[in-house]
């Protein structure tokens, strides 16, 4: 590990040691690593370097609109790739929250996540992805796909 020096001026450092305990962090460096990792990663995704993710997309609708949760299953059917797991949640009578967990390309996972959201019908929902590096290995014998942070 190596170590850096950072010069803040007092107002920013006062606002970063205030974020760091809103948030749980014990020492000023683990803020910083995250803060620090999380920006790399969006630019890996933004300028088209990462080419593998895994992904979380969440998304509250209303289970009554027309056809809107078959809608949604036909998609989740036709993307069966991507999608590792599921988890359904009734929120109250009318509404239901559904979180996914997703793997694969990136361009892909980001299409079918969107997709989800920009159902009609869909009230909220959010993509949060996470590129990661790609290894390959066999598994008695058959190819075995390993993930792994890239930062």
């Amino acid at each position: 590990m190596r170590r850096i020096t950072l010069s803040l001026d007092d107002n920013l450092a006062d606002q970063f040691d205030q974020w760091a305990e809103r948030h749980g962090y014990e020492n000023r460096s683990e803020a910083f690593r995250d803060l620090l990792r999380g920006r790399l990663e969006n630019e890996r995704i933004d300028d088209g370097r990462a080419s593998h993710c895994v992904a979380t997309v969440s998304y509250v609708y209303n289970h009554h609109e027309r056809q809107l949760a078959s809608r949604l299953a036909e998609n989740q059917h036709d993307h069966h790739g991507l999608s590792m797991a599921t988890m359904h949640v009734h929120l109250d009578h009318d509404n239901c929250l559904e979180t996914m967990a997703l793997r694969g390309p990136l361009q892909r996972v980001r299409e079918f996540g969107e997709s989800l959201i920009a159902e009609r019908g869909v009230r909220h929902g959010y993509l949060h992805l996470v590129p990661v590096a790609l290894e390959i290995s066999r598994v008695m014998g058959e190819p075995h796909m390993h993930v792994s942070p890239t930062s």
